[in-house]
């Protein structure tokens, strides 16, 4: 992938929106905003492998929302997307000890043909890339590294390690947990540590439904397995550090029976090891997502526990905001690095996210220990789940994206029962 124009060298090049980071949140904002004629650069600093047809699924995928979906259609890669390969699915089982204690959730409840789709992450990026690359006003920069940022309220100057530079009415961070964007900016972050990692593995499998995700709740922290295209499945493992170092030592055959003997026997039968890997947890939270010239989207303003896979849904959320934020100031004329619009978007994604962040922390909390009295609570809860017809209801709207954003904080006591 080259770029569609390029900066003379020792010469910058005005642009109106810089945006550092063109994985999928960045690469979508991008290709949202491109038909406006904004005249966009959009740095990546690795090139995403084609798609080919023939091999397994990637590691890395993603639980895409319908409201997801709808940005990447409004940004026109959805179609691309669906071109290559998605798995839908309409239903999630939730349980804890019984599966017939815990609770379905069902698309049909809510008249909805889907609850979402597992994507390869690398193949929303290539479908996005790929629109950005049919716009002139669009400078993709896709390998590039950045050399250095001189954040500027006025305007931010950007020198790439092949000496180009740009400089930028906006400058947009889409660059991740490690954000230089963020840190050019001096932006603070609130973050901690989770006491347990994520084993992910791409496997194999055999029989069983292919509509559903499973997600079970056990001791050590939860497990799942979600569907993809053919007969593979993205199955994931949280447990102590100690553990999935372990595991991961472990030959693919070990590792494979291990699988077996701590997942519950309803789930396809799994018989290969495609991928593996692993990664930490954490939860982290920008102080502010904006500031004069420059905004924040996605894991560079905020990360959350994977729980239940809304990290990636509200980052595309985030780039949603903003994108209409931006378009309303670039028809009216108005200057894009102005702060009273800029706030406009961190006053309705701000809150929305800490409060996801706090619903899955104390998700995690509440399901990661073995205290008796809590455990009966957590079986009840999830009985009670399944026969809540209205109450049910709203909760796969709102993670359809289909329900109203959070107008209020979680109660203050609340905070005191997170770790």
């Amino acid at each position: 992938m080259m770029s569609n124009t390029a900066a003379t060298v020792n010469h910058s090049q005005k642009v109106d929106l810089f945006i550092v980071g063109g994985g999928m949140i960045g690469s979508a904002l991008a290709a949202r905003l491109a038909p406006s004629g904004m005249r966009i650069a959009l740095l990546e600093n690795h090139q995403p492998a084609a798609f080919d047809p023939s091999n397994p699924p990637d590691l890395r995928v993603s639980a895409l929302s319908p409201a997801s979906i709808d940005f990447l259609e409004q940004a026109q890669a959805w179609p691309a997307i669906q071109a290559m390969r998605t798995a839908p699915f309409k239903r999630m089982q939730v349980w804890e000890n019984r599966q017939d204690h815990g609770t379905m959730f069902d698309a049909a409840e809510v008249d909805a043909p889907w609850l979402g789709h597992i994507v390869e992450n690398r193949l929303v990026q290539l479908a996005c890339l790929e629109i950005v690359q049919g716009y002139d006003n669009v400078t993709l920069l896709c390998p590039g590294e950045i050399g250095q940022i001189a954040y500027r309220p006025e305007g931010s100057h950007i020198r790439l390690n092949s000496g180009q530079i740009f400089e930028a009415t906006l400058l947009i961070g889409a660059d991740g947990a490690n954000s230089q964007v963020r840190k050019a900016a001096g932006i603070a972050l609130d973050s901690q540590q989770y006491p347990m990692h994520a084993l992910v593995a791409t496997v194999a499998i055999q029989g069983g439904e292919r509509d559903i995700t499973w997600q079970r709740f056990t001791p050590d922290g939860p497990q799942s397995l979600l569907p993809l295209p053919g007969d593979y499945a993205s199955l994931v493992w949280y447990h102590r550090p100690s553990e999935v170092r372990r595991l991961l030592t472990l030959d693919d055959d070990a590792l494979l029976d291990a699988f077996r003997q701590h997942f519950p026997a309803v789930l396809p039968e799994i018989t290969g090891l495609v991928r593996r890997g692993s990664f930490p947890l954490a939860r982290s939270h920008a102080q502010a997502y904006v500031r004069p010239g420059v905004a924040l989207i996605g894991d560079a303003a905020h990360t959350i526990h994977p729980l239940a896979g809304q990290g990636v849904n509200l980052g595309f959320q985030d780039a949603a905001v903003l994108s209409e934020t931006l378009l309303r100031a670039w028809q009216t004329g108005a200057d894009l690095a102005a702060l009273p619009h800029l706030q406009r978007y961190e006053r309705q994604r701000k809150l929305a996210n800490l409060v996801m962040q706090r619903a899955m922390d104390a998700f995690s909390y509440g399901f990661s220990n073995d205290v008796a009295p809590l455990r009966l609570l957590r079986n009840l809860g999830l009985r009670f789940a399944d026969h809540t017809g209205p109450i049910k209801r709203q909760v796969i709207r709102y993670a359809l994206g289909l329900g109203p954003q959070p107008s209020l904080p979680l109660p203050s006591g609340l905070s005191k029962l997170l770790p």
